[in-house]
């Protein structure tokens, strides 16, 4: 940051301040050099207009009329200073205060000599010097403007007195030269004042104009800096700003501003796309994002940005990262768990096995009806229901540490495929292993990729027993561009409704009666204690796609 932009604005009291800043803007005159540069225009404009106009032979009364080669020869002479003026104000060879000052004094004899030779004051030729003396005073320091008017004075006044000697009684006219001499003596000194306001002015838009740069670039640091994840989206939906947070939260390797938002997260993309238009649709979806090395469960919070909240015009997204936030979360719902369980398998497990047991040999008496038969197993079945509760609960409190190996999916998913259909003694078609790559390797601690798939694969069961058929397929491949090792459970059951989709993962919530709630949940921990991740995906047609992603394959830890 330069010195310039490190200094302190400038304080309300104006008038105490005026003179530094007038100060400030004379030690840098841009104001001076781009007056400079317009006036020399305008004087190469007019010595363009002066030839023009007597070659044109529009009024030959005044224009080189008294003189015609002086005429010419002042102003080719005057074409020539003004193209010359141009090269050094471009270059800056001197100060603008002397170039300034030697400009006018040209103007001052090139006017005064084309009057004289154009029929004296009654040309009007004299009147350019209101233009180029009152110019030349809005830049030049204070003293000059009043020495300039009083040469044109004595130039108009000379030329008059000339013009009486020389016999061109027709070119004299005090009257009109002295109105002139005080119409320039009075431009030049109200110059000054209005020079001062300039100047000032300048020098405070360009201090608030240091400040804002300033206040940019203090907002753009906070904003880079900012722990929380920012992204700004305009109405196409292309990334108009998105912070360091963000890019990390994505896995960006190079900044996103001014390219789709798709490009960098699709799912995102999609869900404000029908978003804008559908009101129903949440402000605050949860996304899992699949980098090359990890896997984040994102929540995003919309919020629009134009007129009055409409959706259609540029949106500010944050993005949270909710795996902390979760894990720790997790680890306390464990924490209370683990508590839970000791009480659990010590004040309820003996009692509900004692009530199991005593059911069995009551259903072995020969002396009981239908009816108690019936009562017996009920009773049974609701035992083996709550120690199954128990194992589940005790099984989240325990969380054995993975033992990740390296296998080979094909032949594992064939003999998992023999046992599950043997022992839910499913019959020919309703399910089947097809698309596995023979060289897909993952790397996952068998026990849990078993449990993981079982707990899929029977879920899959009981929700597809309710459509009336049941077809059950596993493929498996690699993701598109990132390559990592994945396993789909595909089902044709009635799907999961849209707005139970963000919860099923959590523990203890279920859609229907007899669950547990525990399922997938387990599922999920005991994938990403693996490096994987657990997600559901829409079939297309209907039913439901659970996606366990593996860890990248060509990462394997020593």
């Amino acid at each position: 940051m330069n010195q310039a932009q490190t200094e302190a604005p400038p304080k309300r009291n104006f008038r105490g301040s005026r003179d530094v800043l007038v100060q400030k803007a004379i030690d840098e005159p841009d104001l001076s050099w781009r007056v400079l540069v317009t006036l020399n225009v305008f004087r190469l404009l007019t010595g363009i207009a002066f030839l023009g106009i007597f070659f044109a032979k529009s009024d030959p009364r005044f224009f080189g009329h008294s003189n015609p080669t002086l005429y010419i020869a002042t102003t080719t002479g005057y074409l020539v200073f003004a193209v010359l003026s141009g090269i050094s104000l471009r270059q800056r060879w001197v100060p603008a205060t002397v170039l300034g000052t030697a400009q006018i004094v040209v103007d001052i004899v090139a006017i005064v000599v084309l009057m004289h030779a154009s029929s004296g004051i009654g040309s009007g030729i004299g009147g350019l010097l209101v233009i180029f003396v009152g110019a030349g005073s809005l830049v030049l320091p204070t003293g000059y403007p009043a020495f300039l008017a009083a040469l044109a004075t004595f130039a108009i006044l000379g030329q008059q007195v000339l013009a009486q000697v020389i016999g061109l009684n027709a070119a004299t006219n005090y009257p009109a030269a002295g109105i002139l001499s005080g119409i320039i003596f009075a431009i030049a000194l109200a110059a000054q004042p209005l020079a001062r306001r300039i100047r000032a002015s300048e020098a405070l838009a360009r201090q608030f104009g240091v400040d804002l740069k300033n206040l940019s670039e203090l907002n753009q640091y906070i904003v880079q800096h900012l722990r929380e994840s920012i992204v700004v989206v305009d109405a196409e939906d292309d990334v108009r700003l998105i912070n360091s947070s963000a890019l990390r939260l994505l896995g960006a390797t190079s900044t996103l501003a001014g390219m789709p938002l798709a490009n960098a997260f699709e799912p995102l993309a999609e869900h404000i796309s029908a978003w804008r238009n559908d009101t129903s649709k949440s402000s605050h979806p949860e996304f899992t994002l699949i980098t090359e090395d990890d896997n984040t469960r994102i929540t995003a919070h919309l919020a629009p940005l134009g007129k009055d909240g409409q959706r259609l015009g540029p949106i500010l997204i944050f993005l949270e990262d909710v795996s902390l936030m979760n894990a720790r979360v997790q680890q306390s719902k464990l924490a209370s768990l683990g508590r839970l369980s000791a009480s659990i398998a010590h004040e309820i497990r003996n009692p509900v096995g004692a009530m199991s047991h005593a059911a069995q040999l009551l259903g072995e008496s020969r002396a009981l009806t239908d009816d108690d038969v019936r009562l017996t197993e009920i009773i049974q079945t609701h035992s083996s229901r709550v120690s199954h509760i128990i194992d589940n609960v005790l099984q989240l409190s325990r969380r054995d540490s993975s033992r990740p190996e390296r296998l080979s999916l094909k032949g594992w998913l064939d003999d998992f495929a023999q046992e599950f259909v043997r022992t839910l003694k499913l019959q020919e078609g309703e399910f089947s292993v097809t698309d596995v790559p023979p060289e897909l390797e993952v790397r996952i601690d068998h026990s849990h990729l078993r449990q993981v798939l079982w707990n899929l694969c029977d879920n899959a069961i009981k929700y597809a027993s309710e459509t009336g058929g049941i077809m059950i397929e596993i493929q498996a491949g690699r993701m598109q561009g990132k390559g990592r090792p994945y396993i789909d459970v595909l089902d044709c059951g009635l799907g999961i409704d849209e707005t139970s989709v963000d919860k099923i993962f959590e523990p203890f919530f279920t859609a229907r009666s007899g669950g547990t709630g525990l399922g997938l949940y387990i599922s999920r921990e005991l994938c990403e204690l693996n490096e994987a991740t657990l997600v559901y995906l829409d079939r297309p047609g209907g039913g439901s796609i659970f996606r366990i992603v593996f860890a990248d394959s060509d990462r394997w830890e020593v």
